[in-house]
């Protein structure tokens, strides 16, 4: 991929135009509006349950279920990034974004994805210390730990996107540059530079496989040694309630 004639500038006076569904004819955007909007809707209103109960009732004031309302939280932000600009688009018509709302937008956008990422890495360690490790339980996962746990989390995903976002900040684009796509991902942001875009392409990958397969593989392992340890329970009665403890957090795993 190699650099291509551009008259537009890296000063950050780029306009960015959301062509939205590629290929999708403006018959469709009112429809899509509403099947969008239906699903934010019903996103807001299940993670706003999860917080409300597991604040309310104190039965769930659990480790597990305190990364639970961290998930929550981040799964209402994460949308809030993007599908808003997504229903305006799709219902007026409204496809510009300028420079420093779409290097924004990318930006909360990946770190949100990278805190689901880890906060489920540490539901998964939370379930192996409660199943493998279940007398160090409650000395190993103090309301102190959970919250540097959580916070450490947060923090890593907010730091991991910069290098990516201040690099893509500094290649060149039209005046109106043309993402295909409905939200400012960084892969279109890199696509629709007339830069060289392959050290942006391969860095986004690296990230990507940061994001994606380290956190899978840390999971994978927990589990591992928690199969391990249900298998060695000698009742059923045991193995079936060790495996209960690990349903809902399983059912999040499968659903992210």
């Amino acid at each position: 991929m190699g650099t291509t004639t551009c008259n537009g500038s890296v000063d950050g006076s780029t306009v960015f135009y959301l062509v939205g569904i590629p290929s999708l004819p403006e018959s469709f955007f009112l429809p899509v509006f509403f099947i969008f909007l239906l699903f934010y809707l019903l996103i807001l209103l299940g993670n706003a349950l999860i917080l409300v109960t597991v604040v309310a009732e104190p039965s769930l004031h659990k480790p597990m279920y305190f990364f639970l309302i961290n998930l929550s939280t981040l799964d209402i932000l994460f949308t809030t990034t993007t599908v808003p600009k997504m229903l305006s688009l799709f219902l007026l018509g409204d496809h510009f974004l300028s420079f420093p709302a779409c290097l924004l937008q990318m930006y909360l956008f990946q770190s949100f994805t990278c805190s689901e990422a880890f906060i489920l890495v540490v539901m998964a360690y939370d379930r192996y210390v409660a199943i493998c490790r279940p007398l160090h339980y409650p000395v190993h996962m103090t309301p102190q730990t959970n919250a540097a746990l959580a916070a450490c989390a947060w923090f890593i995903a907010l730091l991991l996107p910069i290098p990516a976002v201040v690099k893509t900040s500094q290649m060149a684009y039209n005046n109106i540059a043309h993402i295909y796509h409905c939200f400012c991902d960084h892969l279109a942001l890199v696509q629709a530079s007339c830069s060289d875009t392959l050290p942006q392409t391969l860095m986004g990958f690296c990230i990507a496989m940061v994001v994606s397969f380290l956190p899978l593989l840390l999971v994978l392992l927990s589990y591992a040694h928690i199969l391990a340890s249900v298998l060695c329970i000698s009742s059923r009665e045991g193995r079936s309630k060790a495996f209960s403890t690990c349903g809902s957090h399983l059912l999040v795993v499968g659903t992210y």
